[in-house]
């Protein structure tokens, strides 16, 4: 499961606070269910246009990995949370709508990496997965 969400119209100076992303991808994991495997790896980007500055932030989860790039002066956020085990994507996307104040969104969750997985590796529940994405396509746009 991969949920990929573009966010518009948040607070900016959230989106250039280093250590509320970092704390955030230290945490959070947690909340879903993952495990935190690295340390957040998180940099402060200052381009040579100003509009393309920002923040980045990453963590490798067992699962997977959670990613973060911040445009504040575009108005722009765009965050990754993939992961091999089912998660709470509704919970996922409202937290981090209420964490950075979006207005709007624009979510996809993605099916991948599914056809591997086997009774020991939780087909049924992958198996429901994909039930609910096959009613909207092969990625569902959330919203």
């Amino acid at each position: 499961m991969h949920l990929v969400i573009d966010g518009y119209g948040g607070n900016t100076d959230k989106m250039w606070d280093t250590d509320l992303i970092r704390s955030f991808l230290y945490d959070y994991p947690d909340a879903l269910d993952m495990t935190r495997i690295t340390e957040p790896n998180v940099l402060k980007y200052e381009a040579p246009k100003s509009e393309d500055a920002g923040v980045s932030g990453f963590v490798i989860i067992a699962e997977s990995h959670i990613s973060i790039h911040t445009f504040p002066r575009k108005d722009y956020i765009n965050i990754d949370l993939f992961s091999c085990q089912p998660f709470n994507y509704e919970r996922a996307l409202e937290d981090v709508k209420e964490m950075f104040d979006l207005k709007e969104v624009k979510t996809w969750l993605l099916d991948r990496g599914l056809e591997w997985l086997d009774e020991r590796h939780g087909l049924a529940e992958a198996q429901d997965q994909r039930a609910v994405l096959e009613a909207g396509g092969s990625g569902q746009y959330l919203a």
